[in-house]
């Protein structure tokens, strides 16, 4: 069995991914952000172009079912701009969904996520390299419960990864004690999300030593507040040991956070950021964290 990444173009070592984004959107919609959708395939093509441009590789978007991902028109922005693109399966909070949505994967979600991930998004045959969930402000909900078991059932099956977008960065230790307590996913195969949103040391250096891995992400307009503490807290945790087990992400989930609509976008990960958290924990630090770490953390021995 050889680990491998599994990619909108097909499964590939790790190693190939390069540079990589491990958290953005290049389709996102959600009725929760009306007017705000992510679905313009020149654009995203554009966006990956720019990103690439900048010596990008890689892209894992965390769009999961449900929200406009678009998977069949992947692959073909794969291809244009060289850059590798992994799609996800999964659900998101369920404020991003109508009842409807819902009701028809009760009972179902694992089946639907594991075809996902094993057959093909839709009758694309695009098939999903990770899972994403999502837990709720400082606790989880009945339907974080419910997906997340969900997911931790398509790990089981697949090798899956599963990535979790935490709420304002909250509930990190809730989430572990679910899903790497309760239901047995290996903590090397969980992702947390958007951990600059609630820069405290204390639950980051918890989360790492379960072995997890610790995705840093954005900007965005907004949680500006605290996108001028994230070198302070990738400092800390690779002082304490911990710089094997964190990620780096864009996190662009409107048009108008993308660089071709006049945002940060995919770019600002490796024209600003990088050369900003350099200075705080040298740059080759950076290069592993965003080559080597997800490298390893989305490859699968899958089954």
């Amino acid at each position: 069995m050889v680990s491998a990444v599994r990619t909108v173009l097909g499964d590939v070592p790790g190693g190939e991914l390069g540079v990589c984004d491990a958290h953005d959107h290049l389709f996102f919609a959600s009725p929760r952000l009306p007017g705000e959708e992510l679905h313009d395939p020149a654009a995203a093509r554009a966006e990956l172009a720019a990103f690439r441009a900048q010596g990008g590789g890689a892209v894992v978007q965390w769009t999961p079912y449900g929200l406009g991902r678009r998977a069949a028109d992947l692959p073909g922005l794969s291809r244009e701009t060289g850059v590798h693109v992994v799609a996800a399966t999964g659900l998101h909070q369920d404020v991003h969904y109508g009842e409807g949505t819902l009701a028809a994967l009760r009972g179902r979600a694992a089946e639907v996520f594991v075809a996902e991930l094993t057959r093909g998004i839709g009758t694309s045959g695009v098939r999903a390299g990770l899972i994403k969930v999502a837990g709720g402000f400082h606790a989880l909900d009945a339907h974080a419960r419910w997906t997340m078991s969900a997911a931790a059932e398509a790990h089981h099956a697949t090798g899956a990864p599963i990535a979790v977008h935490l709420e304002l960065g909250t509930g990190a230790l809730d989430v572990l004690e679910l899903l790497c307590g309760e239901l047995e996913v290996p903590p090397d195969r969980l992702i947390l999300g958007h951990l600059n949103r609630s820069p405290d040391p204390v639950t980051h250096r918890a989360a790492a030593g379960s072995g997890c891995w610790l995705a840093f992400d954005g900007p965005s307009r907004a949680h500006h507040a605290t996108d001028w503490r994230m070198p302070d807290a990738v400092r800390d945790l690779a002082e304490a040991g911990f710089g094997d087990r964190l990620l780096l992400g864009g996190d662009t989930t409107t048009a108008a956070a993308r660089s071709v609509d006049g945002g940060p976008g995919m770019p600002y990960l490796l024209r600003r950021v990088a050369p900003r958290l350099a200075l705080a924990v040298g740059e080759e630090l950076v290069r592993r964290v965003l080559t080597e770490n997800p490298a390893r953390a989305f490859a699968v021995d899958w089954r």
